[in-house]
Formats: structure tokens, C-alpha cells, sequence
């Protein structure tokens, strides 16, 4: 484990309505924590300071106090279709806007920058290739511009380090499922086609990833608090889940039986993205099961 070397009292937070914001705000304010939260959404009620700000707004340091302890760095275009054929949007976003913010960082001596990163900046898994935090990434397998983005701002986060910068930790969310009405996941998706549904379709039901539950992946953040230098982590599902697991631990929570078509049974996808180092360097690993997490959708889909 690499030593910890703040006590973190005062946190900004970008993408604060974010499902994944709101759901880290809630952990956060039951411990003791100062959290000023940023977004170009307006929150209802929000029981937090709040700034309704663009991350690429250069006036933006005025918000951030001076020697905050963490700015966690949620803020982006954050899903694939809102990036296909628009690299010019999602590069102005994910990579100039935090450009903009890294220079923020460093005008208010901010202590440690928390960037929210992703599994999809690992190219090609073959079979069941397991990939950890040092495996070869080909910049020439990618075609996904969101992918690109996060991968682009990783390397600028690594030579703003080497120039001096304050201590920046990368966390690699998996893929990541929870309660929400929208933008789900294939775990959200498939619950709700076997609940409403007789018959549900899919590719290759031993397709999988390693899913994660929201409320493992905030843990993980906070987990991350105080690490010293550079680190990248990822923050993934202790075990390949596959789609002919969602369908069956669904069933059994619904207690109902469907017909389940596979489409083309031979096409299996699965990215397998290890979490060793979390559980070795930050003391984290998922706690919450298919099961439990499953139920937690039930009210939203």
C-alpha cells in the first residue's frame, strides 16, 4: 500500500449531478467533509455549495478555494453515442475542459486531482485476456472518440505531473450500474426486458464485463483520497459477469421464467480489466453482489 498523505476536509467536485456525483455526494456528507460541487446542470435544493459553471469557463479557478484538498474531476461527455462523429465537441470538453481545469488546480494549490477515467481506454481483449494498470495500450485500435478523449487526458494529466503538478490519482471505471432511470447498462437493460418481456434477445449470452455497482465505484473514490504522486487504478468487478448470469439471477429475483433467444451465440464480447491493484494499493473491492445489486434497480426499471 503507497502511504496516504492528506487528511481531506474540503472536496470540489465537477459533474456534482452526475448519477455518479450525486450518488458520491451522499457517501460524502455523512462523514465530515466540506464539498463545493460544479455542473452546467442546476440541482433542486442542493445541500452542498453549488456553482452552475462550464469546466471550460477560464474564470473557473475563482470557485475552487485555495488549497483545497481534492477536486475529483467527474465532469464529462461521458457515453459513447454522445461522442460518435463529434470529436470536435468531446475533445472541447473531455481533454480542453480539463486542461482548463488543470490550470484552475494549480492557480488555488489544490493538493490532489482525482480523474474519472474508464475501462474503454484499453484497446483489443483477446478471449479472456485479463488487462491491469501496465498493459500496452494501441492508440491504433481505438475508434471510439470517447475513448480517445479520456486516454488523450490521461497523458496530459502524466506530463503536467512530471512538470510539477500536484499529486494526481487516474481511477478506470468499470462499467458501472446502479439505480437510474436513464442511460442504462446491460444489467439495468436486461432486468427490465425480463421483467416486462416474455422473451428476451441477446448476441452471445456469454458475452461479459466486469460491472460494478455504483455505490462500489464511490467507495473506490473515496478510498482513493490521499494517495501521493501518480497513480492510475482500476475500479472493476471482481469477476466477469455475463449476460446469461443477468438474465438468470433476474428471473429468480422477479421469480418468472422467459424464453431467451441468442441471435449469434458464436459473437462473444468480453473485456476483462483487472482490480488486483485496488484491493493491494487503496484497501477496495466491490462488496455489492449481482444479487443485492440487482435489487437495488427494482424500483427503476
Amino acid at each position: 500500500k503507497i502511504q496516504k498523505v492528506l487528511s481531506a476536509k474540503k472536496i470540489v467536485i465537477t459533474g456534482s449531478e452526475s448519477f455518479i456525483g450525486k450518488t458520491l455526494i451522499k457517501q460524502l456528507q455523512s462523514k465530515d467533509y466540506e464539498i463545493i460541487g460544479f455542473d452546467s446542470i442546476l440541482p433542486q435544493n442542493p445541500t452542498y455549495e453549488f456553482h452552475q459553471v462550464d469546466i471550460r469557463n477560464s474564470e473557473i479557478y475563482d470557485l475552487i478555494p485555495k488549497n483545497t484538498d481534492i477536486l475529483i474531476h467527474l465532469a464529462a461527455l461521458s457515453r459513447d453515442p454522445d461522442c460518435k462523429n463529434k470529436a470536435i465537441e468531446c475533445f472541447d470538453v473531455n481533454v480542453m475542459g480539463t486542461l482548463n481545469l488543470i490550470k484552475a488546480t494549480q492557480l488555488q494549490n489544490v493538493k490532489q486531482f482525482i480523474f474519472a477515467s474508464s475501462e474503454w481506454v484499453y484497446d483489443k481483449f483477446i478471449e479472456n485476456e485479463e488487462k491491469d494498470e501496465d498493459s500496452q495500450i494501441n492508440i491504433f485500435n481505438h475508434d471510439s472518440e470517447y475513448a480517445l478523449s479520456k486516454l488523450v487526458t490521461e497523458s496530459n494529466l502524466r506530463q503536467q505531473y512530471n512538470n510539477g503538478f500536484c499529486n494526481v490519482t487516474i481511477l478506470r471505471f468499470g462499467i458501472i450500474y446502479g439505480p437510474r432511470k436513464s442511460n442504462w447498462s446491460a444489467v439495468e437493460s436486461i432486468l427490465h426486458q425480463v421483467k416486462t418481456q416474455e422473451n428476451v434477445s441477446v448476441g452471445s449470452l456469454k458475452t461479459g464485463r466486469r460491472f460494478v455497482h455504483v455505490s462500489d465505484i464511490t467507495r473506490g473514490i473515496t478510498h482513493s483520497f490521499g494517495l501521493e504522486g501518480f497513480n492510475i487504478i482500476n475500479l472493476t468487478g471482481n469477476q466477469i459477469i455475463t449476460l446469461k448470469d443477468i438474465i438468470d439471477k433476474s428471473q429468480t429475483i422477479l421469480d418468472k421464467k422467459i424464453e431467451v433467444t441468442e441471435i449469434n451465440s458464436n459473437q462473444i464480447s468480453i473485456r476483462n480489466p483487472s482490480n488486483f491493484k485496488a484491493k493491494k494499493m487503496i484497501d477496495w473491492e466491490p462488496k455489492i453482489s449481482l444479487k443485492t445489486g440487482l435489487e437495488s434497480l427494482l424500483p427503476y426499471v
